[in-house]
């Protein structure tokens, strides 16, 4: 009866592996990234410049609680949805 067992438990090691590996090459800096946003998201202020989910580059004019408000150039000022910020970028970059 224990050889039975102790097989049976021996089965779900090579599950209980993959799991694992897959946890932390995947799941894990997925987790992490995504926290990273969520931060970038929430300190986002006034002068800021941002890349959006459409790849323009813009200048953050106005925070609100769920849209901002940018600039695109001098004359365009719209609302975007915090969701569609891409990334924020120093200024120094943009310029480039």
């Amino acid at each position: 009866m224990e050889t039975a067992q102790s097989s049976s438990l021996l089965s779900f090691l090579p599950l209980v592996a993959l799991f694992a590996i897959f946890y932390f090459l995947i799941i894990r800096p997925q987790q992490a990234q995504q926290k990273k946003h969520k931060e970038m998201l929430e300190t986002l202020s006034k002068g800021d410049i941002i890349i959006t989910n459409g790849g323009l580059i813009a200048e953050v004019v106005k925070t609100e609680v769920d849209f901002i408000k940018i600039k695109l150039n001098d004359d365009t000022i719209v609302k975007l949805d915090r969701a569609f910020v891409a990334k924020k970028i120093e200024k120094t970059d943009a310029k480039a």
